[in-house]
């Protein structure tokens, strides 16, 4: 959309790894757009000032400031840069008309972009590249260029070069408008003429970018291919047009510290992002009201409880009416950490509403059928406790809260070990949770390992009669039986049948024993619950007094205790089925760290819709697992990750069974 005709907002996203700028880049948008009269020499003024930002030195949530440029208004999305905060950056993209993507100038570094481009592509998010840090670089422009198409689907379109004098970057090239420029010290640039000996470089780089866009435009090819010269005009519509299809992935360059290139930024999304028609379309409801609006972010703010960051995609909100089943009870416009009180807001504004019930993030109000975003497999798991029982209410609430802000952990209550557990994308992840637990919701909260879900077995079989005798005037308690306790195969459960003959014990009292039988199962000899045994009730005794349902459920677990020790106790562990995902140059120090962890390779195969990323399916322990995601993003410049679920159990023998039972021994003493 040309300038001048834009009424909705034109919203952005800032996106990169950490430490690429973006923050940077922000505050100085914001500076160069009289947003704030100051430029931050390194101090934050729209930075996330969260407990958990401020104590993980890094930002873990969405940071929201508004700006004007040249009559049109501008909101800015900032997303965090870790990797393990990727579901914030994706659920906020979802709502925004186009994404800016900060790298640094570094080859071995653009590998990193490799997630946050695909999850872009993937959502048909129009996304444009800034190279910042370009002042401080060595490498070559075209080096980047060529690291960049390993990682995007989309083709790079190299928009400047830069012009270096005596080693220094000092000014760039557009490439389109074919103008030299030179960076001014306070940020500004002024044009300046093209080396002599930098002529024909150019010559060849602007012939590229043409090739490229060739690609979709007929009139351009034919163009080139006659050695006619097209004009500035038709290249810069060309570009736009190509970034508003999502059929390219233009690349411009800075430096957001000194504000180099944030001009020319700022003219490319002015007059090339597409408008807020593209954004809507893209997350209208297959039915929707009268409005509708999507939810990029749920925030819990002390003195404010629940706000809802949402983009409005129909007709509007006011305060004080209903949006399907929502009700609009407070709206605010939102600038960093100020919140502003408003009763409207329109088709394209991106609002916080106070106190929203029955949605959260992901979801949209006004309509049914809306896209969402997918929800990232959980990777890194911690068990969490209260020590005192009486604050098991409020840790329940303030798990209820961190899942609404954060709907990428999930809360598992897992019975055979007794452990209420946090899943999550990592250790930073989890930081961020035990400060949002502890600092701002008050609950006194442990973290630790969780335990693995250790089982036994049996290998063989063993009839058993015990007898349950207890006397203590009055009437007593007698229940006696026979059973027979039988291995199975591994993973055909447990089995229970009678062969009663002749009544010998009463129907009645026949579950009583199988609840006997269960219940011992919970915990066998070895200290782990038993699973595929057959147990088979042969014969008894009843007392036509003392016996009752509770004697015979004694004497049912009572004869399990008794047989089981006697039956080759096996000690199993759970085998996860391994999923790891990861571009393929890292592929062969993987294979190495499944093989170290006791993990069995299945198969491999490339990643479908990953340019350059492979697959490793693998089968590995689940004790095995529990820093997983740590290594493997280590040795992957913290691009792998994995998926897994459980697959069976496996017999564990030798120095690891010694050393698993006799860290159980040392568990129940305590």
């Amino acid at each position: 959309m040309t300038s001048g005709t834009q009424t909705s907002p034109r919203v952005v996203a800032l996106v990169g790894p950490y430490s690429s700028g973006k923050t940077t880049l922000l505050e100085n948008i914001l500076f160069m757009t009289n947003t704030t009269r100051r430029r931050t020499n390194g101090e934050r003024v729209f930075a996330d000032d969260s407990i958990e930002a401020k104590m993980l030195s890094m930002g873990v949530d969405i940071n929201v400031a508004e700006a004007e440029y040249l009559g049109d208004r501008y909101i800015f999305v900032d997303c965090p840069g870790s990797i393990e905060l990727l579901q914030e950056m994706r659920n906020a993209v979802h709502a925004v008309d186009v994404a800016v993507v900060v790298a640094e100038p570094e080859p071995d570094k653009i590998q990193a972009l490799s997630p946050l481009l695909h999850e872009l592509e993937a959502d048909d998010i129009p996304h444009l590249l800034f190279i910042n840090k370009i002042d401080h670089s060595n490498v070559h422009i075209r080096d980047l260029a060529a690291a960049l198409d390993e990682v995007s689907a989309l083709p790079c379109v190299l928009r400047h070069v830069p012009i270096r004098d005596e080693g220094q970057i000092s000014g760039f090239v557009d490439l389109a408008s074919r103008r030299a420029y030179r960076y001014g010290t306070d940020g500004s640039r002024e044009i300046t003429k093209t080396a002599d000996s930098f002529v024909e470089q150019v010559k060849d780089d602007r012939f590229e970018m043409m090739e490229r866009l060739a690609d979709f435009h007929d009139d351009l090819m034919e163009e080139l291919l006659d050695d006619i010269d097209p004009s500035s005009e038709e290249i810069f519509h060309d570009l736009a047009t190509d970034l508003r299809a999502g059929n390219i992935m233009p690349v411009l360059m800075g430096s957001a510290l000194n504000s180099y290139g944030i001009r020319r930024l700022m003219k490319a999304l002015r007059h090339e992002m597409p408008d807020f028609g593209m954004a809507a379309e893209r997350m209208m409801p297959t039915k929707a009201g009268d409005a509708a609006a999507y939810i990029l972010k749920t925030k819990y703010v002390p003195h404010m409880g629940k706000l809802s960051f949402a983009r409005v995609i129909k007709g509007g909100l006011s305060d004080g009416t209903s949006v399907g089943d929502a009700r609009i009870s407070g709206l605010f416009s939102i600038n960093g950490p100020e919140l502003k009180k408003c009763t409207k807001a329109q088709a394209g504004d991106l609002v916080a509403i106070a106190r929203l019930e029955g949605a959260g993030t992901g979801d949209t109000i006004g309509g049914t059928g809306a896209p969402r975003p997918e929800r990232l497999p959980a990777v890194y798991a911690q068990s969490i406790e209260v020590p005192d029982r009486k604050d098991e209410a409020k840790l329940s609430e303030a798990l209820t809260k961190l899942l609404e802000e954060d709907p990428s952990f999930e809360v598992e209550h897992r019975e055979d070990t007794g452990q209420l557990l946090l899943w999550g994308q990592g250790e930073i992840h989890m930081r961020t949770a035990r400060s949002r637990l502890t600092d701002k919701y008050g609950v006194n909260v442990r973290f630790s390992f969780p335990r693995i879900p250790y089982k036994e077995t049996i290998r063989k079989a063993r009839i058993q009669h015990s007898r349950y005798k207890k006397q203590s005037g009055g009437h007593g308690q007698f229940g006696d039986v026979v059973i027979e306790v039988k291995p199975r195969e591994l993973g055909q459960g447990f089995e229970f049948e009678e062969k009663i003959h002749g009544g010998s014990i009463p129907k009645q009292y026949i579950t009583s024993v199988e609840a006997g039988v269960k219940d011992y199962l919970k915990q066998g000899p070895l200290g782990f619950p038993v699973v595929d045994v057959s147990v088979t009730l042969k014969d008894g005794q009843a007392h036509s007094v003392d016996s009752s349902d509770m004697a015979f459920k004694m004497a049912g677990r009572m004869a399990m205790a008794d047989a089981l020790p006697g039956c080759e106790p096996v000690l199993l562990e759970p085998i996860e089925h391994v999923r790891v995902m990861a571009p393929s140059p890292h592929m062969a120090k993987i294979n190495a760290m499944i093989t170290t962890r006791r993990g069995q390779i299945m198969g491999f195969d490339a990643r479908t819709g990953w340019p350059g990323w492979d697959v490793i399916d693998a089968q590995m322990p689940a004790s095995e697992m529990q820093d997983l995601i740590i290594e493997l993003r280590s040795v992957t410049q913290g691009t792998g990750t994995f998926e897994h679920r459980f697959d069976h159990l496996n017999e564990v023998a030798g120095r690891l069974k010694d050393d698993v039972l006799s860290g159980r021994v040392a568990e129940r003493r305590h």
